[in-house]
């Protein structure tokens, strides 16, 4: 899935798939997680934000579940 850059302190790109409603994210630390059953509207209302990092701790993480997923490249 093709990610975005985004300003942010603690993410570095956002990736959205609407065919499969994954939401990947990409860590300024070079972790990426995959967010399962997210719909449109949560990726629009996150990359609007003010804060990405505090949209993703309150939104993402408690409502959806994620896994790491390791960039091959």
């Amino acid at each position: 899935m093709r990610r975005v850059p985004v300003r942010s302190g603690a993410v570095s790109a956002v990736g959205y798939d609407p065919t499969t409603n994954e939401l990947d994210i990409e860590y300024t630390g070079g972790d990426v997680y995959r967010y399962s059953m997210v719909p449109p509207s949560v990726h629009r209302e996150l990359l609007a934000a003010d804060s990405i990092g505090s949209f993703v701790n309150r939104e993402v993480k408690p409502h959806y579940p994620g896994r790491e997923i390791f960039d091959l490249g």
